[in-house]
């Protein structure tokens, strides 16, 4: 399924040492932030706004994800496909051990006992036990999942002054999950939230000015609230941000700054911002001190299944970019690239083709023995 609303980018230019990896342009799209303590990327099928400025990704033949972990620019992220959500954020203190409370139950995975407790909080107007009780519905936790109930909940929250409820009730809003889709309902409650400084909120209301839906379209405020989630950690603000620095968008064209938080997205272990980051410092666009790290990044986002990353690392062997020349490797990374989507290859399947009969064979097992590790059919 896909959950996302994710505005257009422009993708970081392909690297010149790798040309024959060269891939078309492509719209790409960021993704919802859901939880700010998700490391990086969940991404869906990108969808193209021609008021925007279109992204050159890396690699436009990976296979986008309906829903993985964490929100990216390029075709090959593995962001956010929904919103950004994060954990009740609230300061909620654990009870000593002994004093039994809906907190410390949900905590121990006692969720029936969790939401009896919460219950009985809720009768009273505590508005945190409403999120609580919202959030079980939500995710299906000891009891069927029923979206429609869990909006009732998040919404009352919301309306009795819950910090995370209002967030939530904003991302459900936003969704459309369990109620009717509203995006600038979603907007005030972000905004609500953003206000007290929550990360995943002012990320989620930089989307919606950027986009100019719910919110009027406005990149320098969406740039505003990009950065700080960003300067929080939020994984998928650091991507963002190092677009809008890449094409000058709410805030001046700075490659220091795209590269500062591309890297910054690459270290959090968001793949897409790994394989991003790896063909700048291929080409040398990057940070200097991160240039030896080019291939480092680029196998890290090959190793999270992203096929361009794969192809480009076959290149990488092939051509000895970084790393001692080795066809047997090369020729790995091009099956396991191919079997995962990436087009055609010339160079890379004639030099496969050319391998003695022993070296395809290690080859491709070398891909199967990778593959089956992943738990990835061929």
């Amino acid at each position: 399924m896909t959950r996302s609303f994710r505005p257009p980018r422009i993708g970081l230019i392909a690297c010149a040492m790798l040309a024959a990896a060269a891939d078309p342009v492509v719209a790409e799209t960021s993704s919802w932030v859901q939880r700010e303590d998700d490391p990086a990327a969940r991404s869906s099928a990108s969808r193209s706004n021609p008021a925007r400025p279109k992204r050159r990704p890396a690699t436009a033949e990976a296979k986008p994800t309906d829903l993985l972990e964490g929100p990216g620019i390029s075709a090959h992220s593995k962001s956010t496909s929904g919103f950004e959500k994060s954990k009740p954020q609230s300061g909620i203190a654990k009870p000593e051990l002994g004093k039994d409370d809906p907190y410390f139950a949900f905590d121990q995975g006692r969720y029936l006992t969790a939401l009896q407790l919460a219950q009985k909080e809720a009768d009273k107007g505590d508005s945190r036990a409403h999120t609580l009780i919202a959030r079980i519905h939500a995710e299906g936790l000891g009891v069927p999942k029923n979206d429609g109930l869990a909006a009732q909940w998040y919404k009352r929250a919301a309306e009795l002054g819950d910090i995370d409820g209002i967030f939530a009730y904003g991302v459900i809003l936003a969704e459309g999950r369990g109620v009717e889709k509203d995006r600038s309902g979603a907007g005030q409650m972000f905004e609500r939230a953003a206000k007290t400084g929550h990360a995943a909120a002012n990320y989620n209301l930089g989307l919606l000015f950027l986009r100019g839906d719910g919110k009027p379209e406005n990149p320098y405020r969406a740039a505003q609230h990009i950065r700080y989630a960003a300067e929080q950690g939020i994984a998928a603000a650091q991507y963002d941000l190092a677009t809008l620095y890449q094409t000058g968008t709410g805030v001046p064209h700075d490659a220091v700054e795209t590269s500062k938080w591309l890297r910054a997205a690459a270290e959090q272990g968001m793949a897409a911002a790994a394989y991003d980051y790896a063909v700048l410092l291929l080409k040398g666009l990057g940070l200097t001190a991160d240039e030896p790290k080019a291939v480092e990044y680029l196998r890290t986002a090959a190793d999270k299944n992203i096929s361009g990353a794969q192809n480009r690392l076959a290149h990488v062997y092939l051509e000895g970019i970084g790393v001692k020349k080795d066809t047997v490797e090369a020729a790995k990374w091009r099956i396991i690239a191919k079997a995962g989507g990436f087009g055609e290859d010339k160079e890379l399947d004639g030099m496969i083709s050319g391998l003695s009969k022993a070296e395809r064979a290690k080859a491709e097992a070398a891909a199967v023995q990778w593959r089956e590790k992943k738990l990835l059919p061929f």
